[in-house]
């Protein structure tokens, strides 16, 4: 027996943008149903925020100097009117986590203490850099009670229902006891979080597993954002998490110093060319430390419009399942993915809210439902397979190298995805799930699979060098020829990677040197 929920608006996920999708959603009039497979405030990389990026003429700020950041340091392929959405909805944002209970740090004199990273933006902080703490989320959760969102904890959406080309509800599981789900909506907010590989002891995306990604991309929206490979780095030390100190230099084991600041692909060029251990104040340093992650805001479903709608009637999506590229092929700034997934979350949260005022309640069909349900529980029902556990070691030996992940090559690269394939084809099908934690872990590994195949496809495609996407047999970016984003979408039963081109009125000017126009080096360069 399955447990039925009908609902005006599901929200899946339970970080930052979950929350504000469900209190808009909420706050709209609609009844509200917010899921998630962790603990709502406590899921996927909202805990590990410290701070959020607040735009306000009043205190100074000036647009053009904030779009300008992140169109340099995005190496021209932010999306500049998502850019500035975002950074004009950011103000109401903050008032909205102060008037939820968030505190931010003042200094003695009262005043917000502000955090700036490499240009005009400027973050406020609920916590030091340097320091930890989860107090900061539970007026996320608190809030989201308060208002009346009924809320549905440790359990996994696994499959979205779609029926006469809209997406009316999902299917999930209890990752506790293994009861099975079936919710029913008029509209679906995806906020599930960015994809990752479940690396151990370094950046905290153990539970995000690209699952929003790969739901979506099944019921047919475009992708985005894949080739590109997260920034953060840290200590090699296995569970130490406090933050590199920045303002020492890098220095590899020549004894020379390392150009970049580590959060790029300076460690990693490092180790191509033999010149590793590189240290910083005398710790081991890696970069890959969130392998299967892209950069905040570049990757997840290409939003077709500023209410987040995924071009799939009655799904929207939000934080790091809307590929807003707010920052490009970089990270733009200090608290810009905060403030994105909260902004998204409230848009995304409203508009499902005007979607679903306008339809009535799905009358699911039963082979729908009979089909997601085989889908779910397939593993559970099957007597002899393939460990998930195995199939993710697996997958984690292939996808984590550097030479994968960080300094690429076609032939590495095809020889990878010809590995992906095969444990797509192969090994996924086959994986068995002895009791709900197992059941959670092959529906994990099967989304994993899926987000390897989308890295390997878009970083084959992007033939250049760009930001933290690199190329080893095509070391250089390429204007205008890649002044462009690349876009995946299932057709046919297969997986195909398309080009869509930057608006020319954003792009550089090309009569300006390389040099010039990058005059941060790429390795190599």
């Amino acid at each position: 027996m399955a447990s039925v929920i009908e609902t005006d608006v599901l929200v899946i996920g339970g970080g930052m943008a979950g929350a504000f999708a469900a209190v808009k959603a909420k706050e709209s009039g609609m009844e509200v149903v917010l899921v998630s497979k962790g603990y709502v405030g406590r899921s996927g990389q909202t805990p590990w925020a410290h701070a959020t990026g607040v735009f306000n003429p009043e205190w100074g700020h000036k647009m053009e100097e904030w779009l300008e950041q992140s169109y340099i340091r995005g190496e021209y392929i932010n999306n500049r009117e998502w850019t500035e959405t975002i950074l004009r909805d950011s103000y109401d944002r903050y008032q909205d986590l102060v008037s939820w209970g968030v505190v931010f740090i003042k200094d003695e004199q009262g005043n917000y203490m502000k955090e700036a990273h490499e240009g005009a933006s400027e973050a406020l902080m609920w916590i030091l850099h340097d320091g930890v703490s989860f107090d900061w989320v539970k007026p996320l959760r608190s809030y989201t009670q308060k208002v009346g969102v009924n809320i549905l904890e440790r359990v996994m959406v696994a499959e979205l229902l779609k029926q006469d080309g809209c997406v009316v509800g999902a299917v999930g599981f209890s990752i506790e006891s293994g009861e099975l789900y079936i919710f029913k909506a008029k509209a679906t907010v995806l906020c599930a979080g960015a994809g990752g590989f479940k690396p151990w002891g370094a950046w905290p995306i153990g539970d995000l597993t690209a699952d929003g990604h790969v739901m979506a991309y099944r019921a047919g929206a475009e992708i985005a954002g894949k080739e590109f490979e997260d920034f953060h780095g840290r200590r090699a030390k296995l569970g130490d998490r406090r933050p590199p100190q920045m303002r020492l230099p890098l220095i590899n084991a020549e004894g020379n110093e390392v150009l970049g600041d580590g959060m790029g692909l300076s460690i990693d060029f490092e180790a191509h060319t033999g010149r590793a251990p590189v240290t910083r104040g005398g710790d081991e340093m890696v970069s890959n430390s969130a392998p299967g992650m892209s950069i905040h805001t570049v990757e997840g479903v290409w939003p077709v419009d500023k209410d987040c709608f995924s071009g799939i009637n009655g799904l929207y999506v939000a934080g790091d399942n809307c590929a807003t590229w707010v920052a490009g092929a970089q990270y733009a700034g200090m608290g810009f993915a905060t403030a994105t997934a909260s902004s998204t979350g409230a848009r995304a949260g409203t508009a499902a809210s005007r979607y679903a005022e306008q339809v009535q309640m799905p009358v699911t069909d039963e082979r729908d439902l009979d089909r997601a349900r085989k889908a779910v529980l397939a593993p559970a029902e099957r007597k002899g397979g393939f460990s998930p556990a195995w199939v993710t070691q697996l997958l984690q030996n292939l996808m984590m190298p550097y030479f994968i992940s960080r300094v690429k090559h076609g032939e590495r690269l095809n020889a990878a995805l010809t590995i992906v394939e095969f444990m797509r084809d192969h090994l996924v099908p086959r994986m068995l799930a002895g009791d709900a934690h197992e059941l959670r872990l092959a529906h994990e590994t099967k989304n994993m699979v899926i987000n390897a195949e989308m890295r390997l496809r878009a970083s084959l495609f992007r033939t250049e060098s760009r930001g933290t996407h690199y190329r080893e047999d095509y070391p250089r970016r390429d204007d205008p020829e890649w002044l462009a984003w690349v876009l995946l979408k299932e057709e046919n039963g297969r997986m195909k990677a398309y080009k869509k081109p930057v608006p020319r009125e954003w792009w550089p000017d090309l009569s300006i040197p390389y040099d010039e126009r990058y005059p941060s080096r790429l390795p190599g360069e």
